[in-house]
This record gives structure tokens, C-alpha cells and sequence, in this order.
């Protein structure tokens, strides 16, 4: 069965308040999607789990870039967006097995711009808008996934 967790937020401040939550339950290795559409805050979540994390410097959208790593007391954190992948076997050359480790976590925003070369989420985030907020839904689709979305 598949574990799944429905938030409501009111602003970006509460995004941030609940990404520090998941940041507390994390455990590596973890492979997270972020699905939504653009702007509904896929990258204010990634920012507010890894600077819960002890980044103490900005956490810019990796749009251009496709991946921005981050190296924090113990964890590599890898930061994917593929909105700008205009073929999923760019993800081969640019030596995608590399980036999923024992010890990594990789939030990986537009996953289906990559399918085929990715490894499954343990968790699926999907951001809507709501309003003036946003809803959140956490779906756990591994068992380490379902550790985490329980203890959420």
C-alpha cells in the first residue's frame, strides 16, 4: 500500500516550515520527484530542505545548470531540474549514475524530461496550486519512502 501524506500551505513561509520538517526525517540514499507546474514551488521546497540541512548560502534553481551538488555534513546533495532537457540521453553524458550514491539525496524537479535514465523516487512530491497557497502531496513509493512519509 502506498503511503501517501495531503498538506494545505498559505504562503511560501509555511513551504519552508514544512521542508524543514522533511529535512528531519530524511535518510540516505534517497531519490526524490518534485512534480508541478512551473512556479507552484518545487525549488522553494528543495531550498528549504537544504538549507535545513546547514547550507548557509543560496539555493538557486538549477534550470540552467541542470544540477546544482551540495555537500553537508555527511550528505551529497544533488538538485536536479530538467524542465530545459531537450533529450533524456543528455542525462548519460553528462554522467548521471555518478550523482546516486550510499550517501546521496537528489530532489529531482521535471523527472519525466528524464525518463529511462533515471532510478525510481522513493517519493513522489507533487506541488498544486490552491488558491493564493498551494496543496502538497507526498506519495511514498519504496519502503524507505514510506519510513519517511510516515514519521512526516
Amino acid at each position: 500500500m502506498t503511503e501517501v501524506h495531503h498538506c494545505k500551505l498559505a504562503n511560501e513561509a509555511e513551504t519552508l516550515a514544512l521542508a524543514k520538517k522533511f529535512s528531519e526525517v530524511l535518510q540516505a540514499p534517497l531519490v526524490v520527484y518534485l512534480k508541478g507546474e512551473l512556479g507552484a514551488g518545487k525549488t522553494a521546497f528543495c531550498r528549504g530542505v537544504i538549507q535545513a540541512l546547514g547550507h548557509c548560502g543560496a539555493v538557486k534553481s538549477p534550470t540552467y545548470t541542470l544540477v546544482e551538488p551540495y555537500q553537508l555534513q555527511g550528505w551529497r546533495i544533488h538538485h536536479f531540474d530538467l524542465y530545459r532537457l531537450a533529450d533524456p540521453e543528455e542525462l548519460e553524458y553528462m554522467g548521471i549514475r555518478d550523482y546516486f550514491a550510499e550517501d546521496t539525496l537528489n530532489f529531482i524537479e521535471w523527472p519525466d524530461k528524464g525518463y529511462g535514465w533515471l532510478p525510481g523516487a522513493d517519493i513522489e512530491i507533487r506541488i498544486e496550486y490552491a488558491g493564493e497557497g498551494r496543496k502538497i502531496t507526498f506519495s511514498a513509493l519504496t519502503e524507505a519512502g514510506q519510513r519517511i512519509i510516515k514519521t512526516l
